[in-house]
């Protein structure tokens, strides 16, 4: 049977046999001693199964239908309801959640694996029940008691939604610049005024209350983000038992038509339009970007996923029509014109332009579950050194997971809408929608520029440069343990010469950007961003080539065999034909061409 959304097979090795979640995890932490493998291949068979059967139906359905907006209200597609009782009944939403927030406590590479099925699936339909995982953490983090009894049971249930209001027509990436207010009343609440736009799940049907974390600056409070101060602003007010009091003045005044993720309702929010909309303090005032940032690199971690969910799909949807599409004959056979027309996965560049998906797909998957493991042992972890290492670690990768996942796996889905041809730009199939969807991935959380920025100006150059190179030791176990595996040891020469060289540039690029030309410097931080990322690839894909040739020198069922082989091709066809583009890349960016900078404003056009 053909695979579909994710191809489990690849998400079990991955897991088990590269990672070893097992027995770095499972086995290690008493936190997750619910948790064995038998119980979390179970949990993954039921995710699977879920996605194909409930949610899947519903993607192509909730984008030609989209959200409805009427009078301040929102309803999603009329088939979004069944799939999302069916992950509230199963608490899917809440399956990472602490246990102490009334969630599963899985561990995160299990419910980041669920999640990557869902989001394939139908990512509009499954972030309406989890969204509010965000805002139950940041109350969690911050909040009283009182606001911890009151708001994170029943969003954890799903019962309640949550949001994030940050954005503004006048403030985007400049968070600084808000015009949102907040008056302190009497109570020691506070009167809210104010627009927000770009809100995911801003308002819709699926939930009778909507939890919204709202960033505004307190009457006289300090411009820029010093300034800023995050309120806890329900839709309905919440009685001390409770139960819904009165409605509170936050109102949905329109919603986007949108690219892609037409299902998804990203609203418009307006506050103290009808009256006075009231809002509570979460933390303390002025440390309103603190409670953000707290949450920002999970938003983008999860962006990430998402970005590698809509690839994977659009992989696996080309790979299967390419199996199936009977179209021209073999190259082999083209001169005899009588020879029968064959499966186009027949014909040589199909065969390229899949392993091109394939490799990237892989990549992606490896270096997420990787980062995410991290991240779980920096928060397990008992000795400083070890927590100190991997936190610093995941701080490095996160804003590479958010930025290369999402840019990279839009081309992966503008690739299968190129194996399929003409009918890939077509509605009849998914290929085109996964594109639309995909695109939004380089603009959440932070743009694609934005996360390069972070990469080059804070994250290089955290501790002196040691986390950069602690990574770049990592990399170095993986190729000085393939250089003893006669069948590898070239490609890991190649990968060795690629790390130095990005070494190299990032010493570089790091010493100009705290030159004269630091714009210069920043002018290429996306392209170092890039590089970075395809050296993480060729280090992902050489991992799980050594996985392979260790498990090919034993007794391997044929599937196996195959399986296994096509983890050392797809390390081949990486490391020969793309890395090499990388150390292109790397050569101009130590070029630093001052170009994009001394380019006068009418030059680009007048």
């Amino acid at each position: 049977m053909a695979q579909q959304l994710v191809d489990r097979r690849d998400l079990d090795f991955v897991l088990w046999e590269q990672l070893d979640c097992e027995g770095e995890i499972l086995k290690k932490y008493d936190a997750y001693k619910e948790f064995n493998k038998k119980t979390c291949d179970m949990i993954l068979n039921e995710a699977k199964a879920l996605a194909v059967k409930e949610l899947l139906p519903t993607m192509q359905e909730g984008d030609r239908q989209g959200v409805r907006y009427d009078n301040n209200e929102v309803k999603v597609p009329d088939s979004f309801h069944r799939p999302h009782e069916l992950l509230l009944e199963g608490e899917w939403q809440n399956l990472g959640v602490d246990p102490e927030m009334g969630g599963q406590g899985a561990p995160a590479f299990i419910s980041s694996a669920t999640a990557e099925m869902f989001m394939a699936a139908s990512w509009a339909c499954y972030s309406y029940a989890t969204m509010g995982n965000g805002t139950s953490d940041m109350i969690e983090k911050y909040g009283t008691q009182e606001q911890k009894d009151l708001y994170i049971p029943k969003i954890t249930t799903g019962e309640w939604g949550g949001t994030m209001l940050l954005t503004e027509p006048d403030a985007g990436t400049d968070v600084g610049a808000l015009t949102t207010t907040a008056v302190k009343n009497d109570d020691g609440t506070y009167s809210l005024t104010g627009n927000k736009i770009f809100i995911t799940n801003g308002e819709h049907d699926l939930c009778e209350n909507i939890i919204h974390p709202v960033l505004a600056r307190i009457e006289g409070d300090p411009p820029g983000t010093k300034g800023i101060s995050i309120f806890i602003v329900p839709k309905f007010f919440v009685n001390p038992d409770g139960s819904l009091g009165d409605r509170n003045d936050i109102l949905c005044t329109g919603v986007e038509h949108k690219h892609g993720i037409k299902a998804s309702a990203t609203c418009q929010m307006s506050m103290g339009s009808k009256g006075k909309c009231i809002g509570f303090l979460l933390g303390k005032e002025r440390e309103g970007m603190k409670v953000m940032f707290n949450m920002m690199n999970h938003a983008r971690m999860a962006t990430g996923l998402q970005a590698m969910a809509y690839a994977s799909a659009s992989y696996l949807d080309a790979l299967n029509y390419a199996r199936d599409r009977i179209q021209g004959r073999s190259i082999d056979d083209m001169a005899n014109h009588g020879a029968p027309p064959v499966a186009i996965i027949n014909h040589p560049d199909v065969r390229r332009n899949l392993l091109w998906m394939k490799s990237y797909v892989s990549g992606f998957r490896s270096f997420f579950q990787y980062t995410s493991l991290v991240a779980t042992k920096a928060a397990m972890a008992e000795d400083e050194e070890e927590r100190k290492l991997n936190n610093g670690l995941f701080e490095l990768m996160t804003p590479l997971i958010k930025a290369y996942l999402s840019d990279l796996g839009y081309e992966v889905c503008v690739q299968g809408i190129q194996v399929y041809g003409g009918v890939g730009f077509c509605q009849d199939f998914l290929a085109e929608q996964y594109a639309r969807d995909c695109k939004i991935t380089s603009i959440y959380e932070g743009t694609s520029g934005i996360q390069a920025m972070d990469l080059l100006g804070r994250k290089l150059g955290m501790e002196k440069g040691k986390v950069f190179m602690a990574f770049m030791g990592e990399v170095g176990k993986t190729i000085a343990k393939v250089k003893g595996q006669e069948e590898l040891k070239g490609l890991a020469g190649d990968l060795e010469a690629a790390l130095n060289r990005l070494g190299e540039t990032a010493m570089h690029l790091g010493k100009t950007a705290m030159s004269p030309d630091f714009k210069a410097a920043f002018a290429h931080a996306l392209p170092f961003l890039y590089v970075m990322g395809d050296v993480i690839m060729a280090w992902m894909l050489l991992w799980r080539a050594s996985v392979a040739v260790e498990k090919l020198a034993g007794k391997v069922k044929k599937k196996d065999e195959a399986f296994y082989t096509g983890q050392i091709k797809t390390a081949e066809f990486f490391i020969q034909s793309l890395l090499p583009i990388t150390q292109g890349k790397m050569n101009a960016i130590f070029n630093t061409s001052k170009a994009a900078i001394e380019m006068p404003d009418d030059g680009y056009g007048i």
